[in-house]
């Protein structure tokens, strides 16, 4: 006679109605499902990437005074080179030059070069030399106003209210961290061809980010301005386009072109990138706030109530301005 199955391997042909059906399959033990890791929102990841950048722009502002008695296209020159070097190797760390800026974005990036980062400094330091510094960085501090309104219109769209109303808020807060001081009108005009200048560095960038991304951005235009720089010193300055830095101008340029070139483009178009120009831009008012912060943190000066003040309402303006609504064309922007 064949060995008779255990009860608990068969299924009876009848059951009780509402009885529980044993299964001849044992249960697999429960496999468990590693935790989700949480990551930051797009809107939380640009803001940070944004503050950063003007967090090191901010504190720039000793190491380009440590530069005020150097050639000013040997340096500039020098400091977009050593840049040029460190990302070039970036952009091959995946493989070949590719994709290749087409002709029009090769162009493009020219314009980027020629204004964001040429037309930009030379700008700056005649401003500066004509103009007080609190006036010019009050001026250049507009910039979060300019892209609020620029950018919708380059995208054919009406601004929005919210985003002007936070840009205002935070050019007022700069301008009240800042200060106001004397100048003439060259030196004024100098200061608002200065804030064409902030402004293009970023609406010239928006349509190449998607298809060649911040690396080769930063490293090409870096590359492109180093010609344009030492050009403009040899009809300019001739033999005087060079001489050997002191050590603090030599620990200058090191910091322009380690954090503020390189560093700083890689935050600013990532966040560019995920945040679009008008969000993105009301961070500029960091600028003031981070150098008045370096400069009391460095002893090299004091907090005063006004800067306080000033301090508060940028962190307002940018706090209502990056919880707006993100426009539809920036989330085709990568990053």
């Amino acid at each position: 006679m064949p060995p008779t199955e255990p009860a608990t391997a068969s299924v009876p042909a009848t059951a009780p109605a509402g009885a529980p059906v044993p299964s001849a399959v044992p249960t697999p033990a429960a496999v468990p499902v590693p935790a989700r890791r949480r990551t930051l929102s797009r809107a939380a990841s640009g803001g940070l990437h944004a503050a950063a950048a003007m967090t090191v722009l901010g504190c720039s502002t000793g190491a380009t005074a440590a530069l005020t008695d150097y050639p000013l296209y040997g340096g500039q020159a020098a400091r977009y080179l050593l840049a040029a070097a460190l990302l070039l190797p970036l952009v091959r760390r995946g493989g070949p030059l590719r994709p290749r800026p087409s002709r029009s974005e090769l162009l493009r990036l020219v314009l980027l070069a020629a204004t964001g980062l040429f037309a930009f400094n030379v700008l700056l330091i005649q401003a500066l030399r004509r103009t007080d510094p609190a006036a010019v960085g009050s001026v250049v501090g507009c910039t979060p106003l300019l892209l609020a309104v620029l950018a919708p219109v380059l995208a054919r769209r009406r601004p929005q209210l919210r985003l002007l109303a936070a840009a205002g808020v935070v050019v007022a807060g700069a301008a009240v961290t800042q200060g106001f001081g004397p100048g003439d009108l060259l030196g004024f005009g100098c200061a608002l061809g200065t804030l064409a200048c902030e402004a293009a560095f970023s609406l010239l960038a928006v349509d190449l980010l998607p298809r060649l991304g911040p690396v080769r951005v930063s490293a090409y235009t870096t590359a492109l301005a180093v010609p344009m720089f030492a050009l403009a010193g040899l009809v300019l300055d001739g033999g005087r386009l060079l001489r050997v830095p002191t050590a603090g101008e030599a620990a200058a340029l090191l910091y322009l072109a380690v954090m503020l070139t390189v560093v700083a483009f890689l935050l600013w178009y990532t966040a560019l990138g995920r945040l679009g120009p008008e969000r993105a831009g009301l961070f500029a008012g960091l600028i003031p706030v981070t150098a008045a912060l370096s400069g009391a943190a460095l002893g090299t000066g004091g907090l005063h109530p006004g800067e306080l003040a000033g301090t508060v309402l940028v962190g307002v303006g940018v706090g209502a301005g990056i919880t707006a609504g993100r426009p539809r064309w920036a989330a085709a922007v990568g990053g």
